[in-house]
């Protein structure tokens, strides 16, 4: 039952995204039977080190989706503090629902069930411009982002440069 609500939930978001295009990123499905499996590009922020880019990643969605949050890793190579080596996205509102046991999150700032596929593009497109490095899923990112900004723009700009050539 959970599932088949999930599936016509996923089902309704990707036909308001398909009506209405949306600033910053174009998402929809990698296989058109599997409504729990979304391919984003996510475009670099205007007037930000990613300006310019056009970055591959997926949204996988758990068969309790929208009581639980998706996971979204990048597929293009990314450089950013809030990012890890292996593409995964570390971000607040994609973290489990509920109290974080660290303290280090209020629980509105978590994982809740109104957001969607638009709402968490957005939210990631603010962290590319906005990194959070005092919580770092990628340590190296962020330290360099802290002590080298040069270096740290330097690689960013291959990064985007990457994306596009993949594209």
């Amino acid at each position: 039952m959970a599932q088949e609500q999930a599936a016509l939930l996923l089902s309704r978001q990707l036909k308001e995204l398909n009506k209405s295009s949306v600033d910053g990123f174009s998402a929809g499905l990698i296989d058109d039977d599997d409504l729990f499996k979304w391919e984003t590009v996510i475009y670099g922020p205007p007037e930000t080190l990613y300006d310019g880019g056009m970055f591959k990643a997926h949204l996988l969605f758990p068969k309790e989706y929208p009581h639980r949050p998706p996971k979204m890793k990048f597929v293009s190579e990314m450089w950013h503090p809030n990012i890890d080596q292996e593409g995964n996205v570390c971000i607040s509102i994609l973290h489990e629902p509920g109290d974080d046991k660290y303290g280090y999150e209020k629980a509105a700032e978590r994982w809740l069930p109104v957001h969607t596929v638009e709402t968490i593009c957005i939210s990631v497109i603010s962290m590319l411009a906005d990194p959070n490095d005092e919580s770092p899923a990628n340590v190296d990112a962020a330290k360099m982002w802290r002590e080298n900004y040069e270096e740290f723009k330097k690689r960013v700009t291959r990064t985007v440069r990457k994306s596009v050539e993949e594209l």
